[in-house]
């Protein structure tokens, strides 16, 4: 069995997820489920979600629909206590330089976009469906492959804006210095947040109440390092939302 936690870990998390884990591993084997020891910080996430043998993982509601939606079953979406979003829902948050004169994303769209990846929904689909829903259009221009790296592109002048998932915004804060060069001027609208899956459904009514357990019962050293609260389970219409065309296309 396999179990990742991919999208919100990092040096300063790694802890409060391990912790997380562990109690979700020791309930699960208490009842009688082979869960691995570890969580596994090896395997590209993308590889991971394609695992036959992906006890729990978390993914962004954008490849979970393109790609895996008939394979994977969704437990939950995470409750992350974003001010403004019902639980379970998430946004991106339009980020400039702190010296740029725009006050609103409509004031930036022109501006290079610094994007984490195609198949992210908070770097590149919501922000896209924002523009779309308004008459705008965005200029694609920086693949980053992580918020961090978008985050820096724009610090540093290689981008003008970017959008960035909001419990990830929260953790640059914290822990990144580029941040402190960055200013939010607008936010999409909300969808599901990152969503817990497995790839064994016969063991998913089980896994959801040891995540539900291992939150609740979460340190609450480790509970403010995450900043997770529970899991909310969605109906599935919530995950209808349009997909996005590649921005590699809209840049050519």
């Amino acid at each position: 069995m396999f179990a990742a936690l991919p999208m919100y870990d990092r040096p300063e998390t790694a802890a409060a997820h391990d912790a997380l884990w562990t109690g979700i591993r020791d309930r699960l084997r208490s009842d009688g489920i082979d869960a691995p020891a570890s969580l596994d910080r090896e395997t590209d996430h993308m590889a991971g979600w394609a695992r036959d043998d992906l006890l729990l993982g978390q993914i962004c509601n954008l490849p979970l629909r393109v790609l895996h939606r008939r394979r994977l079953t969704v437990l939950g979406c995470g409750d992350y206590g974003l001010d403004g979003t019902a639980p379970g829902l998430y946004r991106s948050l339009f980020v400039v330089r702190d010296d740029h004169p725009a006050r609103r994303p409509e004031d930036a769209v022109h501006e290079p976009f610094a994007y984490n990846d195609a198949l992210s929904w908070s770097g590149w689909g919501a922000p896209w469906h924002w523009a779309d829903a308004n008459g705008l259009f965005l200029t694609p221009a920086l693949a980053t492959g992580a918020h961090t790296a978008s985050a820096r592109a724009v610090a540093d002048g290689r981008a003008g804006l970017a959008a960035i998932d909001a419990i990830t915004w929260r953790a640059l804060q914290r822990w990144e210095p580029a941040a402190a060069r960055l200013r939010v001027i607008g936010r999409t609208g909300a969808s599901p947040g990152q969503s817990f899956v497995t790839a064994r459904p016969e063991h998913a009514d089980a896994i959801r109440a040891a995540l539900a357990a291992a939150i609740a019962g979460l340190p609450s050293e480790h509970a403010a390092t995450l900043g997770l609260r529970g899991i909310v389970r969605l109906p599935d219409t919530a995950y209808d939302l349009a997909v996005p065309p590649d921005p590699q296309a809209i840049a050519a």
